[in-house]
């Protein structure tokens, strides 16, 4: 699929729209997100895509044929293109790496692998989550300028889908949670009612806040509960 036109794009992000919406989780999304993008190029060719975290970057989805040492190595010393991508936020683009110096060790290593020619976009799912989707392609001169456009707009079309995932998910994590919370026991609904009072929230979001204070705190939920009613029951009584 070297020459990519409107109808050829439209019907690549149709494809990847149907993929992603029926995902269960983010995990899956990302799965089908490198399926789909590897087929952007004609030829052998790989996909991953790197995000970047509370803990740092780390690959989230790759081709099963991609080195994982080839993937790491980026992380470990803070080059190489897709985290050139990741911070510059813009395309980057090595169409023949047999004369590209940029990169020295993460080049060696993507030679040593059968990788002739790699391109990678930024993907922004939301304000905590940012990463790249590279393609990796095993021969030169593979990435015309329809392919670069393609992979921009299937980045950008991702992130979008993407961030929906990944609340959806958020959503039913926190739900789920609730439901055990309610379970666990009388103190933790009494502060999940306490915090709806005072925060005028709903109980998800109650109980959101409770998490996020135990963890960082780094207290079971059930303390944390206790103190806070303790608190309220002590100056109710002043």
């Amino acid at each position: 699929m070297t020459d990519l036109h409107t109808v050829e794009i439209a019907a690549v992000l149709r494809q990847l729209t149907a993929r992603l919406i029926a995902s269960d989780d983010l995990d899956e999304a990302l799965e089908d997100l490198v399926d789909t993008a590897a087929d952007l190029v004609e030829g052998a060719s790989w996909c991953a895509v790197t995000l970047v975290r509370a803990g740092g970057p780390s690959t989230a989805a790759a081709s099963s044929e991609l080195p994982e040492e080839l993937l790491d190595s980026q992380y470990h010393s803070g080059t190489g293109p897709s985290m050139e991508a990741i911070r510059a936020r813009d395309l980057i683009l090595s169409d023949d790496l047999t004369v590209d110096t940029r990169w020295p060790e993460w080049r060696e290593r993507a030679l040593a692998a059968g990788v002739r020619g790699v391109l990678t976009v930024p993907v922004d799912i939301d304000e905590q989550v940012v990463g790249a989707l590279t393609v990796y392609s095993a021969e030169s001169g593979r990435f015309t300028a329809d392919v670069g456009l393609t992979a921009v707009l299937v980045a950008e079309h991702a992130g979008l889908l993407l961030a929906a995932v990944l609340d959806r998910g958020r959503q039913a994590g926190l739900h789920a949670a609730l439901a055990e919370a309610l379970a666990d026991g009388e103190t933790v609904n009494r502060a999940i009612g306490i915090m709806m009072v005072q925060r005028g929230c709903s109980a998800e979001a109650a109980l959101d806040g409770l998490q996020r204070t135990a963890s960082r705190l780094d207290l079971p939920l059930s303390t944390v509960a206790q103190r806070l009613v303790e608190t309220v029951e002590r100056r109710a009584t002043v």
